[in-house]
């Protein structure tokens, strides 16, 4: 029996759901045999040191950082700072969504 999960896009964003960086948003900057991903976020997990991980063991996000995965495409490298400004987009992005979501759902009356 195998455990076959896809493995996501390089330039995916992931949540760590299971170590030491568990709550850790990042970016998929390349893939190891299989199962295993290469993820930074510029900051904790720096580009030059990418931290490789279990693909069981992060969560894939609904979001494509579509210029770090363009940049890693043509150059095969990317900067921590395009990692930090596009982890930063997506974390604004789903802030404005949970706020809006609760204006939305509040009952005032």
């Amino acid at each position: 029996m195998t455990n076959s999960r896809e493995l996501p896009a390089i330039g995916t964003m992931v949540e760590v759901i299971q170590g030491r960086d568990a709550g850790l948003v990042a970016v998929v900057v390349g893939h190891v045999e299989d199962k295993f991903l290469l993820i930074a976020d510029g900051s904790v997990r720096r580009a030059d040191k990418p931290k490789k991980k279990n693909v069981s063991h992060v969560r894939k996000l609904a979001y494509v950082a579509e210029d770090v995965a363009e940049k890693l495409r043509l150059d095969g490298r990317v900067n921590n700072a395009q990692l930090r400004y596009a982890v930063r987009k997506f974390l604004e992005e789903r802030l404005v969504a949970v706020e809006e979501s609760a204006e939305g759902g509040a009952f005032r009356g």
